[in-house]
C-alpha cells in the first residue's frame, strides 16, 4: 500500500492558473522518491496537498490508504506524521530564535517540556546547528536557515519527510551532507520525498521518480526508464543526466549493454573501463553507535598499502564525532564515492560511519562487485 496517493487531483489558484490538472500518482512507503519538473510544473502545490495545507478542487488525497479529512484534529495528526520543508526557508521560519522555531511544532502537539527539549536537541544535532541555537534566525545565512527549516520538520518525528527543492542555494558540501542525512533518515524507516529540477541529483539519489509538467503527470517509475525516452525527455525541457548519457554513448561505441546503469562516476568508470580494476585496497567500517562515542584506535594498513590509509566520515554522528575529537579526516563529505576511488587505486580506506548507514554502505559496495566487477574487501569493526 502506498503511503501517499492522489486520485484525479485538480487544483486552480484564485487567479485561475491551473497548478494540477487531474493527476493520479502514488508514493511508496519507505522509499526515496523524487518529483522532478521545471518551475511551475506543480511540484510545490502537490506537496501542500500531501500535508493538507491545500484542498483539492477536484479529486482526492489519501494517506495510509485513507482519504484525508480536513477537520482540526485530523489535520493536526496528519502534519505530525507528514512534514514538509518549503523551498524558501523564510516562508517557514517565524520565531525569534533558532531553538524557539524548532520547538514550535512539538509544543503544539502538547508534548511535555522535557520531550520538546529532547526533540530540539536531536534536530539541532542532525542538522549541525547546536552552536547557533540561541541566535536570531534572521542573522543566519541562507543555507543555515534552510537547515533550521529542516530541523523544525524533523522535530515532529514524522513518518514522511517532504523537501521542496532542498538543494537550491546550497554549496556542494551542504548538498552532499543533506543527501547523506536523507539517506540516514530513510535507512531508519522514514519515507523521503524530494522535489527538484536537477536531473543529476534525481538520477543518482532516487529509488523512483515522478515527472510533472504544467500540472500533469508524465511519468512514474525508475529514473532509467524515463531518461531512455529521448524525445519525451527533450519535449519536457530536460537534458538526460551526464552519467546516463555517458552510458548510452558507451553502448553506441562499444555495443555493450546499457544495463547495469551506473549512478555514480566510479560505477561508470568501472563499467566503461574494466581494465581499471586493479588490486584494490580494503575498506574498514568503524561504526559510530552511541554518543559519546568511545575512543577506539583506528586500524592501520598493516603494510598492505604503500600509499597509506585514507579516512572518511559518513553520517551525522560520525561527522560530529570526528570534528569534536579533532580527528584529521581526508573526506568529510562525499566519502562513499571517494572511498571507492581510493580503494580502486589500491589504497586502504577507514570510514567512520553511523550505525544506521552501515548496511547502506555494504549494499552499495556489494552492488559494485555484482554489477560492475569491482570487488572491494570490507571489514566491519
Amino acid at each position: 500500500m502506498p503511503v501517499l496517493e492522489v486520485r484525479d487531483l485538480t487544483f486552480k489558484y484564485p487567479n485561475g492558473a491551473v497548478a494540477l490538472d487531474g493527476i493520479s500518482l502514488t508514493i511508496p512507503e519507505g522509499k526515496k522518491t523524487v518529483v522532478i519538473g521545471s518551475n511551475g510544473s506543480g511540484k510545490s502545490t502537490l506537496f501542500l496537498h500531501f500535508n493538507g495545507v491545500l484542498r483539492p478542487k477536484q479529486g482526492e488525497v489519501l494517506y495510509g490508504g485513507r482519504r484525508l479529512e480536513y477537520g482540526p484534529k485530523e489535520l493536526a495528526r496528519l502534519r505530525s506524521e507528514v512534514s514538509v520543508v518549503l523551498q524558501n526557508p523564510d516562508d517557514q521560519i517565524f520565531s525569534t530564535t533558532v531553538e524557539e522555531d524548532i520547538a514550535f511544532g512539538p509544543m503544539n502537539l502538547g508534548l511535555p517540556k522535557e520531550e520538546v527539549e529532547a526533540r530540539v536537541d536531536e534536530a539541532l544535532f542532525l542538522v549541525d546547528l547546536q552552536d547557533v541555537r540561541a541566535r536570531p534566525s534572521q542573522q543566519l545565512s541562507f543555507g543555515q536557515r534552510k537547515r533550521v527549516a529542516l530541523a523544525g520538520a524533523l522535530a515532529m518525528k514524522p513518518k514522511v519527510l517532504m523537501m521542496d527543492e532542498p538543494t537550491a542555494g546550497l554549496d556542494s558540501r551542504m548538498v552532499h551532507e543533506l543527501l547523506e542525512l536523507a539517506d540516514e533518515l530513510n535507512q531508519k524507516g522514514l519515507t523521503v520525498i524530494m522535489s527538484t529540477h536537477d536531473v543529476e541529483t534525481a538520477y543518482e539519489w532516487a529509488d523512483e521518480i515522478r515527472v510533472l509538467h504544467k500540472g500533469k503527470l508524465y511519468f512514474s517509475g525508475m529514473p532509467e526508464d524515463f531518461f531512455m525516452d529521448e524525445r519525451k525527455v527533450h519535449s519536457l525541457g530536460f537534458v538526460a543526466p551526464t552519467l546516463f548519457e555517458l552510458n548510452r554513448r558507451a553502448k553506441d561505441l562499444t555495443g555493450k549493454s546499457l544495463d547495469p546503469y551506473p549512478r555514480t562516476v566510479e560505477e561508470a568508470i568501472h563499467k566503461i573501463v574494466p581494465e581499471a580494476r586493479a588490486q584494490t585496497g580494503k575498506v574498514r567500517l568503524v561504526k559510530v553507535v552511541v554518543q559519546p562515542f568511545q575512543h577506539r584506535e583506528l586500524p592501520s594498513s598493516q603494510g598492505e598499502s604503500p600509499s597509506g590509509v585514507a579516512i572518511g566520515v559518513y553520517g551525522t554522528m560520525a561527522r560530529k564525532w570526528a570534528h569534536d575529537n579533532g580527528m584529521k579526516v581526508d573526506y568529510t563529505f562525499n566519502a562513499l564515492e571517494n572511498c571507492v576511488r581510493e580503494t580502486s587505486q589500491g589504497r586502504d580506506f577507514v570510514m567512520l560511519v553511523d550505525d544506521a548507514l552501515v548496511h547502506l554502505v555494504q549494499s552499495r559496495l556489494h552492488k559494485l562487485a555484482e554489477d560492475f566487477g569491482l570487488d572491494i574487501p570490507v571489514e566491519v569493526l
